[in-house]
């Protein structure tokens, strides 16, 4: 781990991991909070680094003084999910792989909610961190695996990493946008042309609100992986099959590797976000479109399904967007928003019973859904169930009442005007 004034976050995180790993090492940037006591206290091997604006720098500082075979990577604002401790046992005592990615949830996050990771791998003297920020191992990896090509690249399809670090308060509380701009800017400067920091610099620069010069640099990379792409047949799902342990699957052969799936799917995926901006639908569309389409872990293309839904819903399609969202629930049956959009889309559609069946599942997983609960009693209504109408627009009214006083008001004054409500 590298750290910097984790105090709040810190003990969750490391509490997580106790027992599991043999040793903690945590290599300290800065910290004038209780960090560093902290770490001690769970008897982490503290190490201390001066910031220099580069994750990478300081990540392959802290490999330095790992002396396991295998190496975890968290952050502060992550933490270990207690049931994927089994199957990274049994993956690492798997002779077959250099890497092991890893499912990371995005706790409260409705648009992307999971990521595949490059956090657990073994410690080979050639891996190592490379650029300032959203530090990878993946080129060393790469590099390895040409010369060393009895390796395996793998995953665990589980969810196993738990992270809180982009939630809204969490993004205003640590200015993380202003922090990940600094460190990717002189990176980009001598880097030009690297997909990877076109698609995270092009993605941050759009959530920033410079739409267009998001779209630029999204385009630029877009432009370095197709134009590079072998013209060459793939075998783009081969790295579904079983691999020789029953927890790991095996992730990509050598073509997968070149043609860089995981990153073109978020260069289109960002472009739909820019152009939906731009309000041109139909081109964002067609990008969410060539993102779901792209072999990589289903799981991962939630929000490019969730996202092609809204658009398709937005413009009219209505049978597109109900496709869209149950193929995001086939790929995910708890994805919570993906039940309420499945509502929204039905109840336009006069599909009454499916509407109130998707609102349902969605407050089930989420019993403090006040707009589940809202439009659940709007279609119970318009089926004639007054008395359940009532009943779920009250819940909606008192859960509104708590986070939108605002719209518990208005629902209640329509219940009146309506005589449901003295």
């Amino acid at each position: 781990m590298i750290v910097k004034n984790e105090e709040a976050a810190l003990p969750r995180c490391l509490e997580s991991v106790q027992s599991l790993v043999d040793e903690i090492v945590v290599l300290d940037t800065g910290s004038t909070d209780k960090t560093p006591e902290i770490a001690q206290q769970f008897g982490a091997k503290l190490h201390y680094f001066q910031w220099c604006n580069d994750f990478s720098a300081a990540r392959n500082e802290a490999l330095k003084y790992v002396t396991g075979d295998w190496v975890l990577v968290l952050d502060a604002d992550e933490v270990l999910a207690p049931e994927i401790a089994p199957q990274i046992r049994e993956a690492i005592n798997t002779d077959d792989y250099i890497l092991i990615n890893l499912v990371r949830q995005e706790v409260g996050a409705t648009q992307s909610p999971y990521s595949l990771v490059s956090r657990l791998f073994r410690k080979h003297p050639e891996i190592k961190f490379e650029r300032p920020y959203h530090a990878l191992v993946d080129d060393s990896i790469a590099a390895i695996l040409n010369k060393e090509t009895y390796w395996q690249v793998g995953y665990l399809p589980q969810v196993a990493i738990l992270h809180t670090g982009y939630q809204k308060s969490a993004i205003n509380q640590q200015n993380k946008y202003a922090k990940a701009a600094t460190a990717m800017l002189e990176f980009f400067a001598n880097h030009p042309d690297d997909a990877y920091v076109c698609s995270k610099l092009g993605a941050l620069y759009v959530e920033m609100g410079k739409v267009n010069e998001g779209i630029e640099l999204l385009n630029r990379g877009l432009i370095q992986i197709v134009g590079s792409r072998k013209k060459t047949d793939k075998k783009p799902f081969a790295w579904l099959k079983d691999s020789p342990s029953n927890q790991v699957r095996n992730l990509w052969d050598q073509d997968i590797q070149e043609t860089n799936y995981d990153i073109l799917y978020e260069l289109n995926y960002h472009l739909g976000i820019a152009h939906t901006h731009l309000k041109n639908y139909s081109l964002a569309i067609s990008y969410y479109q060539a993102a779901v389409k792209l072999p990589i872990y289903p799981l991962l293309k939630l929000g490019g399904y969730n996202n092609l839904g809204n658009l398709l819903k937005a413009t009219g399609d209505f049978p597109g967007a109900k496709n869209a969202y149950e193929t995001a629930l086939k790929i995910d049956n708890s994805f919570v928003i993906g039940y309420y959009n499945l509502g929204m889309v039905c109840k336009a559609m006069g599909l009454f019973v499916e509407a109130i069946d998707a609102y349902n599942h969605a407050i089930f997983l989420n019993p403090n859904y006040a707009e589940a609960y809202q439009n659940l009693g709007v279609v119970l209504l318009k089926v004639g169930d007054v008395k359940n109408s009532l009943a779920a627009f009250e819940y909606a009214i008192a859960l509104h009442e708590k986070d939108n006083p605002q719209e518990a008001k208005r629902l209640r004054q329509g219940l009146q005007e309506m005589g449901f409500l003295r």
